[in-house]
């Protein structure tokens, strides 16, 4: 009997233990979730501010602005092929083949742009008609100096410079080889290039006195990079040609056509000019190759440094915000079928050395 008793008693205790503890409970939650709640409201409603924004600004309209509608968001470029299949007849040993190395469609593309290829040898009334859908054209490195090659890069940039003289901003920039082309042209003289040592070689920049930045492809570098690039070699230069500043500056045609804006150094410390703009016309030339310190891996002396990156890109979206300045609207269904992407790329690396990849014509 004491023993119920005293479990009773027990019973009791237990039940008045565990009644209390549930009311307490019920004190507690109740306040603890009208607490989050407040807290998750003010954090949902609380407007995230800017540095050096007022609430009242952040109070007003989020809706989107609306894109400059001068400019054009769609910008194609056509890129001219080259004889050849980029691999010294590896992948391609047909005479009348022509390439395009990935690298340079990659670099338009990294700057919010699509390809339309420009084959050098195809017929004149294609060539044209592709003219008309693009917003630019670049043209790029490589050896071909003579024959049809010249003949096209001639009547492309006549085209060039008579869209832009009908009111048509339409830029064009040469790399390479296609400034040395642009040398020939414009002086009159296809023996106008001299010898240079600068083949497969990393190089700085120099920028020539009193040089003004604004509307040259150099204005949106930051002032860190600009200083790197005459101090660091984050340009890859690989070129058995090219012009001395004595030689444009000598040649009315030249220094009248294209300012000098940089110049470089090859193995014999002879100087040649590394970048120019025209003075009348959005058309670029660099001796280097900004292409090549992304997308080009065959060279050890293709600088691949962050700093060496953001030249390539600040090159790239100087090129194709020109290209968003035309006037020209080319209708999708001209422009898809003749897009680069219904080529496909072949990989030719695996030798270890030339381009990584090349869009093949035949």
């Amino acid at each position: 009997m004491p023993k119920d008793k005293n479990s009773a008693i027990t019973s009791t205790s237990s039940s008045f233990s565990s009644s209390r503890y549930s009311a307490l409970w019920n004190c507690l939650w109740f306040p603890l979730l009208i607490s989050l709640s407040k807290e998750l409201y003010s954090a949902k409603a609380q407007s995230i501010l800017l540095p050096g924004e007022s609430r009242l600004e952040s109070s007003r309209s989020l809706s989107c602005s609306s894109p400059d509608p001068t400019l054009y968001f769609r910008p194609v470029i056509g890129i001219l092929s080259h004889p050849g299949d980029g691999a010294s007849g590896r992948l391609n040993n047909d005479s009348k083949a022509s390439y395009i190395a990935a690298s340079y469609v990659k670099f338009v593309e990294s700057a919010g742009a699509r390809v339309i290829p420009l084959i050098y040898n195809e017929p004149r009334e294609v060539l044209y008609e592709k003219l008309n859908l693009v917003n630019g054209v670049l043209f790029t490195g490589g050896w071909a100096k003579s024959g049809l090659y010249y003949e096209t890069v001639q009547e492309i940039f006549e085209q060039v410079l008579e869209k832009n003289d009908l009111g048509e901003h339409f830029p064009l920039f040469a790399t390479c080889l296609g400034f040395e082309l642009l040398n020939m042209i414009i002086s009159k003289d296809v023996n106008i290039l001299e010898r240079f040592k600068a083949s497969d070689q990393s190089s700085t920049l120099q920028f020539t006195q009193n040089t003004k930045l604004e509307g040259t492809m150099f204005q949106r570098f930051p002032p860190d990079l600009l200083k790197k690039l005459s101090t660091d070699c984050l340009v890859m230069q690989n070129h058995q040609y090219g012009v001395s500043p004595e030689i444009v500056q000598k040649n009315p045609s030249l220094s009248s056509f294209f300012k000098i804006l940089t110049t470089s150094t090859d193995a014999d410390d002879k100087a040649y000019v590394s970048t120019v703009q025209a003075r009348n016309y959005p058309v670029t030339g660099v001796q280097w190759h900004p292409e090549k310190n992304i997308f080009e891996w065959g060279s050890s002396k293709i600088p691949h440094t962050e700093d060496a990156v953001q030249v390539t890109q600040h090159v790239a979206n100087f090129f194709i915000s020109e290209a968003r300045k035309s006037l020209n609207r080319p209708p999708a269904r001209k422009v898809l079928p003749n897009l680069i992407y219904n080529y496909s790329p072949s990989y030719s690396g695996k030798a270890g050395r030339g381009f990584d990849e090349v869009y093949i014509f035949s």
